[in-house]
């Protein structure tokens, strides 16, 4: 140990004192600050901070321990950063370099989410760390092996593994195992994981066992396979550097890398079949397999690692059904009702991580298109959800009168809704209930379009006697007008006959009178 703590980097030392410091734990010159109060008379515990203290120092302190189990524990952490070192320096080679195999290894240590997935409590009591050397063969070997679990929730509120299986290259059984959580199991899940309590009768193999027989399954640096992967180590408590993760290597063309594609999906869309029926049970067996075939799609055939976007088809039933999630554990789930209107009944969702501070559940309503409008009606901040589904956070009261937030989101994608709101609306005009509604209707709008029609030629006929009427109005004023015309025109005639009357008279009288004249002289 005093080899590996000398060899240790400064930055190593400061987190394996810092976690003696937080588990309280002391060497042969006491706790930390008593171990620097003897070895530093000057200063003493007056400068506490591990990580602005020499590596002389750092490493003296730790090498006071002598009790196995702390020397154990030091061995583990000191292994974890050595582990991780080996990987950084393996993804810094030129990838030309690389089998398919160990690009696969690095596009799953690349993920933006491979740090906080991975990032394991692997110091603690149980886990188990497997140990990667420097050699190069180890670091390029390219044995694959694939696992899968299945895990129950336990009456403490933790999760335990109780069903392994691993399968090497050729799909060959290495691994399958029912496993004796070592505690009162509070779940089953047994419509998820298909184990019942009976499955479990006089299994003695412990986690512990399995954890020893993984560490031979992987030793000479065999890569490990899986599917969402962190879950299976964290059930089995094992902290393994070579990992494929095929939810990581896969994704979805057209969606965030957040979404991770399903097992179910993937199998689809690269082999061509579903690795199990649609609300069946899981198989570790069937799903270690899987995953494996994956790997070798990609290995051996060169497969696309971007694959359509699927949607699943939601049942009916599930889609009369609004996600309430990121439920604060404080929140009674009889509370749940004062968070949204309308008449529902209230599910709660397993969750994956029971030690969590938040829980999900369904709100279960008579009809989509009730879900629908309760979730329409939700007055609350809109926003998309790591895969891009919209969804509301809405702000109610407790019967205490605090406040409380959660999530909620409708069970389909926002287009799937809207479609299948046209499909249920196409449905309907063919289906009997509304067959029976156009029987029962059928006088009452015939009759309605009969009236209408009666006073629609009632109309018409009024309209055209109004024509009729204007139209002789006019005619009879065009006879009176002609007729007053002519009496003009005759009158006119009489006046142009006196005129010509007078007009004669007149000459005549000038005519005299001319005579008259020319007589006198």
């Amino acid at each position: 140990m005093e080899d590996q703590l000398d060899m240790a980097e400064k930055k190593v030392l400061v987190e394996v004192v810092k976690m003696a410091q937080k588990r309280g734990m002391s060497g042969a010159k006491g706790a930390w600050k008593d171990f620097l109060n003897s070895y530093d008379k000057q200063l003493g515990a007056s400068l506490s901070d591990p990580s602005r203290r020499s590596k002389e120092v750092l490493a003296a302190f730790l090498k006071t321990f002598t009790d196995e189990n702390d020397l154990k524990l030091f061995a583990k952490v000191i292994q974890c950063h050595s582990n991780r070192a080996l990987t950084e320096l393996f993804k810094e080679e030129s990838p030309q370099h690389k089998s398919p195999e160990q690009r696969l290894v690095r596009l799953t240590l690349e993920h933006p989410q491979y740090p906080s997935e991975y990032s394991f409590p692997s110091y603690e009591e149980e886990w188990v760390v497997i140990k990667l050397k420097k050699k190069s063969k180890v670091m390029r070997s390219t044995k694959l092996v694939a696992v899968d679990c299945e895990m129950v929730l336990c009456e403490d509120g933790t999760e335990a593994c109780v069903r392994v299986c691993v399968v090497d290259r050729n799909l060959k059984v290495k691994l399958n195992e029912f496993v004796n959580p070592g505690k009162a199991i509070a779940d089953y899940r047994t419509e998820i994981t298909g184990i019942a309590a009976a499955d479990l009768d006089g299994v003695k193999c412990s986690l512990s066992d399995v954890q020893t027989s993984m560490k031979k399954l992987l030793s000479h640096g065999t890569i490990l396979v899986g599917h969402s992967l962190n879950n299976d180590l964290q059930a089995l408590k094992l902290d393994h550097a070579r990992v494929i993760d095929t939810s990581y290597i896969f994704k979805y063309s057209d969606a965030p890398f957040q979404r991770k594609p399903s097992l179910n999906n993937l199998c689809k869309s690269v082999l061509g079949y579903e690795v199990r029926e649609k609300g069946a049970p899981h198989n570790c067996l069937d799903d270690a397999c899987a995953a494996m075939k994956l790997v070798l799609a990609v290995v051996e055939r060169g497969c696309d690692t971007n694959i359509p976007c699927l949607h699943d088809v939601v049942p009916d039933s599930e889609v009369a059904k609004l996600l309430l999630h990121r439920i604060p554990r404080i929140v009674p789930i009889g509370e749940l009702h004062r968070a949204m209107p309308g008449e529902f009944r209230v599910e709660p969702k397993p969750s994956k991580n029971a030690r969590g501070d938040t829980y999900s559940a369904l709100a279960v309503f008579s009809s989509m298109e009730e879900a629908h409008r309760v979730y329409e009606s939700l007055e609350g901040t809109l926003e998309k959800d790591s895969f891009g589904r919209s969804q509301k956070v809405i702000t109610f009261h407790l019967s205490t009168g605090t406040e409380a937030n959660l999530c909620v989101r409708e069970t389909m994608h926002d287009n799937s809704l809207g479609q299948l709101l046209k499909k249920r609306a196409a449905e309907m005009l063919d289906s009997g209930e509304l067959k029976k509604l156009k029987v029962s209707k059928i006088g009452e709008i015939e009759v309605a379009a009969v009236n209408q029609c009666t006073d629609h030629l009632k109309e018409i006929e009024r309209l055209k006697e109004e024509l009729r009427q204007k139209d002789l109005q006019i005619v009879n004023r065009c006879e009176d007008h002609s007729k007053e015309i002519e009496r003009l025109k005759h009158e006119l005639s009489q006046k142009d006959l006196e005129i010509s009357v007078l007009h004669k008279i007149v000459q005549q009288h000038k005519e005299k009178e001319l005579r008259r004249k020319s007589k006198k002289f």
